[in-house]
Formats: C-alpha cells, sequence, structure tokens
C-alpha cells in the first residue's frame, strides 16, 4: 500500500455509524431564567434547594423530604424567647419552636414584627378577600 493510498482513505470522512448531533430545537425544555426561581433550606437535612416561583411544595433529592414553601409576604420573625436566634415562621401563627434550644416562643402582640417582605422593603401583597 503506498502513501497515496492511505492519504485516500483519511479523506473519506467520519467511520461507519458516526452521526453529528442534532441542533438544539427550540421546543426543548430550558431551565427558568435564575430571576425565576426561589430559593429556600430543607427542614429536614438543611440542603439548599431551588425552585420554580410560585411552587407551594419543593421536593428535597437528599433526604425526600417535602418542603411547603412560603412567599414573602407569608413569613414573619421573632427572636426565641431563650437563645434569641432569629426565627422565622409562618405568618399570623401563634408560637414558633426554636430549631437550635427547642424553646417555645409565643407569637403575641409584645414581639409581633412585620412580615419579612415589609422588613425588606417590598409592600406586602394585599390580603385575598373571602367571599
Amino acid at each position: 500500500m503506498g502513501s497515496k493510498e492511505v492519504e485516500e482513505e483519511e479523506d473519506e470522512g467520519p467511520p461507519p455509524g458516526w452521526q453529528s448531533l442534532p441542533p438544539p430545537s427550540s421546543s426543548s425544555q430550558q431551565p427558568p431564567p435564575p430571576s425565576e426561581l426561589g430559593q429556600m433550606v430543607c427542614g429536614t437535612c438543611r440542603n439548599l434547594l431551588k425552585y420554580p416561583r410560585g411552587a407551594r411544595h419543593v421536593h428535597c433529592s437528599c433526604c425526600h423530604n417535602a418542603n411547603f414553601v412560603l412567599e414573602a409576604h407569608e413569613v414573619g420573625v421573632v427572636k426565641c424567647g431563650s437563645c434569641e436566634v432569629l426565627l422565622m415562621y409562618q405568618y399570623g401563627a401563634s408560637s414558633v419552636k426554636c430549631s437550635s434550644c427547642s424553646f417555645v416562643t409565643e407569637i403575641g402582640e409584645h414581639n409581633r414584627r412585620l412580615p419579612w417582605s415589609v422588613q425588606q422593603g417590598q409592600p406586602p401583597l394585599p390580603p385575598n378577600p373571602v367571599h
């Protein structure tokens, strides 16, 4: 086999069975932009979770816990009555149990704070009228 024959074999193209990847189609699902993703910490394993905004439940891929999602206007904050750690709770709750020391802090008028969204400078959503 001469050198001329070897050159011709190299110029024949890709090997049999080789296929190029098709260009990505516009119908394939793209992940949502970062602004449309929310973040929360799993209530069981403390893993950081990302989820599409508007979701009401997020399942943790590590511990498989279903986490209830609270929007910013649905969350209140209070300092633990024992260790003074800042606690977040569903706005309107009557008490919250500290995850650090297990103390139960009553949410009364004396320690009620504005919703987290108001504290961060975002106006709360108007309440839903009940029909």
